[in-house]
């Protein structure tokens, strides 16, 4: 088969000809039919700290997908030959702490489909049965390949009931992009997402957002001042900081009522410095720390918000065939994106 591959540990990925992987005891083999570009393949297609440090070459890249089944391994119980699926990439132990309590989303031996093991920017896959999501065939590929990431927007937005309450969104990029979807379709009263880009601040307006701030044109205090004049001088109600910049990170504790609650999914490169009294605890606001998806139930969440309406097809600017998915990365890089999909 096909495949992307990052074959050396250097820059870049290439393409090139895979063994096709067997499904072993309790496996089934997924046909590709769509992946999404993620910012940790970006991270490991520049080839940085992180990457160096945990990327084990050769590794097929790429944990967002959808598919269809193409065999089933000895065993398999659940899903059929033909059967339309997305999957969960967190590939969970089951035997520790966390897993044995209702939080497998942070087990402590979870491994990642693309990252340490091979993952979806091929044209099959070989997956556990029990990380597969049976997708409803209405879900076209290039977003049903977005289940995974959409998940997370689901968890941030959703933490905490959002229903005719006010939300301030910081980072538009993919997952920002989502949450305010997510958002407007479980009932907020007001949205308001900012961002450095103007290109994904039109994104944000498409995906419902009924304000957007330009961060990198107005000051810190003049957007945290906005955000009050919008809210009557009361402040949101949940603000969810998407992009891991201290700047923003502090204006979404600016931005937050007393009372009210942060999430933090956005990643700092370092660590950050907090106001703590101020910005925290003299507030009372509850601050959540968000990675991935609770399995499974913000599966069977995201499911339910299809069903209610959910629209991302603004999000997804860009198709590419397999092959070009230097097209991908070099969109990302550039920020004039939103999802880039790519097609086997």
């Amino acid at each position: 088969m096909r495949a992307v591959v990052k074959a050396r540990p250097e820059p870049g990925l290439v393409l090139q000809q895979m063994p096709d992987p067997r499904p072993g005891e309790g496996e089934v083999l997924v046909r590709v039919k769509a992946t999404s570009l993620c910012g940790t393949d970006a991270h490991i297609y520049r080839w940085d700290e992180w990457a160096q440090g945990r990327i084990r070459p050769p590794r097929i890249l790429g944990h967002e997908l959808c598919g269809e089944v193409a065999e089933l391994g000895p065993g398999v119980t659940t899903v059929a030959v033909g059967d339309y699926v997305a999957a969960e990439s967190h590939l969970t132990c089951g035997v520790c702490f966390q897993c044995r309590t209702g939080q497998a989303h942070v087990c402590r031996n979870y491994r990642i489909l693309g990252v340490d093991l091979d993952g979806s920017y091929a044209e099959y896959v070989a997956l556990p049965e029990r990380v597969l999501w049976k997708t409803a065939r209405e879900i076209p590929p290039e977003l049903a390949c977005l289940q995974e990431p959409l998940g997370n927007a689901v968890y941030a937005a959703l933490a905490e009931d959002v229903a005719g309450r006010s939300v301030f969104i910081s980072g538009c990029g993919p997952t920002g992009l989502f949450a305010s979807a997510v958002a407007r379709t479980a009932g907020a009263s007001v949205i308001i997402a900012s961002d450095v880009s103007e290109y994904r601040l039109g994104l944000a307006k498409q995906m419902r957002a009924d304000h957007v701030l330009n961060a990198k044109t107005e000051s810190p205090e003049s957007i945290a001042a906005a955000i009050r004049e919008i809210t009557a001088g009361e402040g949101v109600d949940a603000a969810l900081e998407m992009s891991g910049d201290p700047t923003a990170l502090h204006v979404a504790f600016r931005a937050v009522k007393n009372g009210g609650r942060v999430t933090l999914f956005g990643i700092p490169t370092g660590p950050v410095c907090f106001d703590l009294p101020n910005e925290i605890i003299f507030k009372g606001i509850r601050v959540y720390g968000v990675t991935g998806r609770r399995l499974f139930d913000t599966w069977y969440r995201l499911s339910g918000l299809f069903k209610a309406g959910l629209d991302i097809r603004p999000v997804v600017t860009h198709t590419f065939p397999l092959a070009e998915f230097k097209h991908g990365f070099d969109l990302i890089t550039s920020g004039r994106c939103g999802k880039v999909v790519l097609i086997p």
